[in-house]
Parts: structure tokens; sequence; C-alpha cells
């Protein structure tokens, strides 16, 4: 019992010291040392109540936010250049691509069932690689993100704002090699306008899979978590997708709106085809693209609307990550 109860004492002396020094440097050197950062002249004021009234006064922030924001954005991309770069993961999206690419090469257009496959695959795989990556995205930097905002040294929307736009060429660079590969591989429509259209699209779809991968890492903070909330997210929205099942009961149906995946396939169906287009079907016959059981359960008809939701997706997620990260505690 003495021995815990020495544990328990030793416990609460050491609670009490560090409290003490706490509240020492917030009374007696916090305010001087954070006007001298700030470049003013604590000397000319009469006490550290008067410096820190200036201080609040003035700003409480030592600099702007697009110098935080620049500073930040030079620091993540010289970071995670060689992580998004590295020899592994140009391998296996370079892999994938021409693998990819044997197995649908040069498809014919009347195996209009197997273009459609890769279509969904375009969907299915850069909806869920980005996702993954960016799940470990705020869970790894939460000790340095909570150590660097203790000392006030930047705003949390600089950081996210750096972060947001830092990401976009890494991120990007990777999908764009892998659709200039297994498009032209996989034999699919050569129209120069179609191919940048399908390039676009799945770019977006690599955002928002981003943005929703961010959204699960700031709100859990935990990588085992996150990890396991992405895989059930993803299971999902696969299923959903609208490949897999075209008749989805009525009860469950809105799943499948929830599904980016989902949106992302319909806006590549129908930058590949229209409901009128014809294929050659049965013997040497020719059937609308319209009727295609596949095609008919997506529909093809207003594609921005699709657009408007995917934007939305992707502003919701973001800002959801956002809000997460300021609940973080510091």
């Amino acid at each position: 019992m003495n021995s815990v109860e020495q544990v328990e004492s030793t416990e609460e002396e050491q609670k009490s010291v560090k409290d003490a020094l706490l509240s020492a440097y917030e009374k007696n050197i916090s305010t001087k040392l954070k006007a001298e950062l700030c470049n003013l002249d604590v000397n000319n004021f009469v006490n550290t109540k008067e410096a820190s009234a200036r201080y609040e006064k003035s700003e409480q922030w030592c600099t702007s936010r697009w110098y935080q924001f620049k500073v930040l954005l030079q620091r993540g991309v010289r970071e995670r250049r060689y992580e998004a770069f590295n020899r592994l993961r140009i391998f296996q999206v370079i892999s994938v691509a021409v693998l990819g690419g044997l197995l649908w090469w040069h498809t014919p257009a009347s195996h209009i069932s197997d273009r459609i496959a890769l279509l969904f695959f375009f969907s299915v795989f850069w909806g869920f690689y980005p996702l993954y990556n960016a799940v470990f995205t705020f869970p790894q930097e939460r000790t340095m993100l909570i150590k660097e905002r203790s000392s006030g040294m930047y705003r949390l929307s600089s950081y996210f704002l750096a972060r947001t736009f830092g990401d976009l060429p890494l991120e990007l660079a990777l999908p764009t090699a892998f659709v200039f590969i297994i498009y032209w591989m996989g034999g699919l429509k050569p129209d120069p306008l179609t191919f940048i259209l399908s390039l676009l699209i799945v770019l977006y779809s690599v955002l928002v899979s981003q943005s929703l991968g961010l959204a699960i890492g700031a709100i859990l903070m935990d990588i085992k978590q996150a990890t396991t909330l992405a895989s059930v997210t993803t299971l999902v929205f696969l299923i959903a997708g609208g490949y897999y099942v075209q008749q989805i009961p009525s009860f469950i149906v809105w799943l499948k709106y929830l599904s980016y995946s989902y949106y992302c396939y319909k806006l590549l169906l129908g930058v590949q085809y229209n409901e009128d287009d014809v294929y050659e079907c049965g013997t040497g016959g020719l059937c609308r693209v319209g009727d295609l059981p596949a095609i008919k359960s997506m529909g093809l008809n207003h594609l921005w609307i699709d657009v408007a939701i995917m934007a939305l997706m992707l502003l919701g997620y973001r800002l959801l990550a956002y809000m997460a990260l300021h609940r973080v505690r510091l």
C-alpha cells in the first residue's frame, strides 16, 4: 500500500510542478517571447499586461496567411515528392497499366461489354487507390501538427490549403500516365477530345477519392481504424457502382448515389458512347447502345448533374476533414 501511495503522490507532485511551470511560462515569458518574434518593441511597454494588450491588438499571428501558405507548401512538396514518386509506387501503377492494356489489347468495337468493363476498371482503381494513400496523411502528421500549432507557428487554414494544393501535382501525375498507357492499348474511342475528357474524369475522381480519404483519416486519427473504415466504404462503393448489380432493390438503391465510383463510371460511359450509337451484335446485326442492359440501367443523360454532385462531394469531404482537424486537441 505504501508503494502505491508513494507512486500516486509522485505523480501528483509531477503534475503540480508541470502546471506551475506552464502557468509561469504563460504569465512571464510567453507574451514577451511572442511579441519579440513578431518584431514588437516590448521594452516600450510598462509591464507584460500592456505588452499582451498591444500584441493582441496588433495581430495574433506573426506572419500573413500567404507567407505561411507559401512556406508550408514548399516544405510539403519537398517532403512528399520522394514518397509520391518512389520507384515502388511508380512500378505498381505502370505495371497495372501495362497489364491492363495487354488484357484489353485493342478491344474491338463489337466487344462492347469488354470496353465497358475497362471503363469500370478506370473508376474502381482510381477511385480507391488514392483513398488508401490519403487515409494515412493526417494520422501520420498528427504529432507534428499538434507541436507546431501549439507553438503558434501557423494557422490551421494555411496548413490545410498548403496540403491541398501541394498534393495536386504529386497525386495527378501517376493517374495521367496510367490513362495514357491503358487508354490507347485498350483500343477505346480513338478521338483526342474523348481521350482528354476521359482523363479529366479520372483525375476528377482521384481528387474526390483523396478528399474522402483525408476526411476519414482526420476524423479517426488512427491508422488501423481509418484503414478498416476505408475498406468497408470502398467495398460498398464497389458493389453499388452500377456494374456488378444493375437492378438494385428500391429500399437500398440510395447507396449508389453516395458512391463517387458510380458517377465516375457513368461519366466515362457518357463520353465514350451516345445512346443512339450502334455496335455489331449477334450474327452481323446492329444493336443500339442505349438498349444494352448495362448502359440502360446507368443512363447517359444529365451528365452535368453528375459533375455537380461530384463537386459537392469534393468540397464536402474537404470541409469535413478541415472541421475534424479543428477537433484535434493541442
